[in-house]
């Protein structure tokens, strides 16, 4: 399947840029960029692993079908408040448990499964309440998603889950630029005169099939540590707990008192782009300081911190309704 020339993670890069230099509700603190990065526990900038209870772990080409699946519907946190959680577990490790129930129970499910998936039958596989209006959106979102994976791999590796990572010859580029051809996965949003990129949910996939795989075989992308942060709600709630982004007064009101933000507004896209140049340019930092640190390994640190006690009870993230993040 011939993609032509890749540079979409240059795309990301550079149109999140443009949008910090022009942001008008959201800014990144310069000024602290040397000394947030020095405070940084970068050796915790590693790839995690993946808990064996929650993801289906260790059942080679069913791994990889897994977290194709997994991450297809790996979406909806401005949902997550009203999603029927498992004890213990935050939204998204719900929704994997559950994947990994079926799994497990049913087998690995048939692309041709997949594309006629109603949003009946994923709100019985996730355990959540068909009569919760709000879910219901939510669980025809994830249907309609899982319906363009199956299609999309059927009309083109054959309806194969493996065919479709092999096409990307090892290259996590390469596989973003595969991804990103189904609607969910092509995160752009246009500002003012931009598209601008973010691919959250594509790059995602290539860093989860690593860590699932241990780096080995369909898990080796050569250019991993060339993608950027992983942009959604969470990171950039980091760096503005941490005083690495400032909202303006309106914006940081709208969001401590919970009200949505809107998917693709102007508002919703500065913070995503801001956070993600933001880690741009903290890595740039500790690579003059003689750190080797990628944007995803920051992002993995950032990550972490944020399930600290501090980041989740003193002021809410951002909730955008989206299919993005």
């Amino acid at each position: 399947m011939n993609t032509g020339p890749i540079n979409l993670i240059e795309e990301v890069r550079t149109s999140c840029r443009a949008v910090a230099e022009r942001s008008t509700h959201v800014r990144i603190n310069h000024d602290r960029i040397g000394h947030y990065a020095a405070s940084l526990p970068i050796d915790q900038a590693i790839y995690p692993e993946l808990d064996p209870h929650i993801h289906y772990l260790d059942q080679g080409d069913g791994t990889v079908a897994y977290v194709l699946v997994l991450d297809t519907i790996n979406f909806g946190s401005g949902y997550f408040p009203y999603l029927r959680k498992r004890p213990g577990m935050s939204g998204y490790f719900s929704i994997a448990a559950s994947l990994t129930d079926y799994f497990k129970g049913q087998g690995l499910p048939t692309t041709r499964q997949l594309a006629q998936l109603s949003s009946e039958e994923c709100t019985r596989i996730l355990g959540q309440d068909p009569g919760n209006e709000i879910i219901r959106e939510l669980m025809q979102l994830f249907a309609a998603a899982l319906n363009e994976l199956g299609k999309y791999l059927i009309a083109n590796f054959r309806g194969d889950y493996i065919e479709l990572v092999k096409a990307a010859d090892s290259s996590a580029e390469h596989l973003v630029s595969l991804l990103v051809k189904m609607p969910f996965f092509n995160d752009v949003a246009p500002y003012d005169d931009l598209n601008v990129h973010f691919y959250k949910r594509a790059q995602l996939t290539a860093a989860d099939l690593s860590i699932a795989l241990k780096g080995q075989g369909l898990g080796f992308f050569h250019d991993l540590h060339e993608m950027t942060m992983f942009a959604d709600n969470l990171v950039p709630h980091v760096l503005r707990m941490d005083g690495m982004l400032l909202y303006d007064a309106n914006l940081a009101a709208r969001i401590d008192s919970e009200e949505l933000i809107a998917s693709g507004s102007p508002e919703e896209v500065e913070i995503r782009a801001c956070a993600l140049h933001a880690v741009e340019l903290v890595a740039k930092a500790l690579k003059k300081g003689g750190h080797d640190v990628s944007p995803v390994g920051l992002d993995y640190v950032l990550w972490n911190r944020g399930q600290q006690p501090y980041y989740k009870e003193v002021k809410p993230r951002h909730r955008t309704r989206s299919v993005f993040y």
